[in-house]
């Protein structure tokens, strides 16, 4: 089992404010890719005290220390997600900006293939597709 959050933070030795607590365990429960702003209004409905200057701070420190990890779904904002969680790739459709994970193991058999043609060891990937729903879906 994955460690949590705040074990992850008190493993680093990360100072735990009242504040970084409530923070963490708001991070813990989101099952999607909340940005900052987000955050903060899941953050306010549990302490209003909390500002969005230390949301950032929060973020900014949990992604140094490789607690949470920055994703991008070309939208212009910064999202994050728990840095530990089992991998997935990431789909995500352009017009309604739904993020759908999911694991392909014929894709990820694919990436190794591919590095190891080009003489290298795959270490870890990111790979998110950006698409448009079909009129009709196709069954495969």
């Amino acid at each position: 089992m994955t460690p949590s959050i705040l074990d992850r933070c008190r493993a680093r030795g990360l100072r735990l404010t009242g504040q970084r607590r409530t923070i963490a365990r708001v991070l813990e429960g989101a099952d999607d890719h909340p940005d900052a702003d987000l955050l903060h209004q899941r953050v306010a409905a549990v302490d209003p005290t909390i500002s969005r200057a230390t949301i950032y701070r929060t973020l900014k420190l949990f992604d140094a220390e490789g607690i949470l990890e920055k994703v991008a779904f070309g939208d212009g904002r910064t999202r994050y997600e728990d840095a530990e969680r089992a991998h997935h790739d990431h789909l995500i459709d352009i017009d309604t900006r739904t993020v759908i994970e999911f694991v392909d193991p014929e894709i990820e058999a694919l990436q190794e293939k591919i590095a190891a043609r080009l003489g290298y060891r795959l270490v870890g990937h990111r790979l998110e597709l950006f698409a448009r729903r079909l009129k009709t879906p196709r069954k495969d």
